[in-house]
């Protein structure tokens, strides 16, 4: 009899982790979705916008590939990407 009710309190301590990360999972999973479709409204998705972030990541991406390729200082040059 001991024996059994030490295997039910291990069942129940066990199994209450296991709980609440099933939990945690569901309200995370919840709130996912969601910021999803908030990112989908948001104004700033349009293609357009993307675009003009898009070329501007490929000058980043052209200074910094150009500043690895040389041991200039290309800190002290005009750059032609700045705002």
């Amino acid at each position: 009899m001991e024996k059994l009710r030490r295997w039910a309190v291990a069942l129940a301590r066990g199994s209450v982790p296991v709980g609440l990360g099933l939990l945690l999972w569901v309200a995370i999973g919840a709130g996912e979705e969601q910021r999803q479709e908030t990112l989908k409204a948001l104004p700033e998705a349009n293609p357009e916008l993307l675009a003009q972030r898009r070329r501007h990541n490929e000058l980043i991406m052209a200074a910094l590939k150009e500043a690895a390729e040389t041991d200039d200082n290309v800190a002290r040059r005009p750059v032609p990407w700045r705002k």
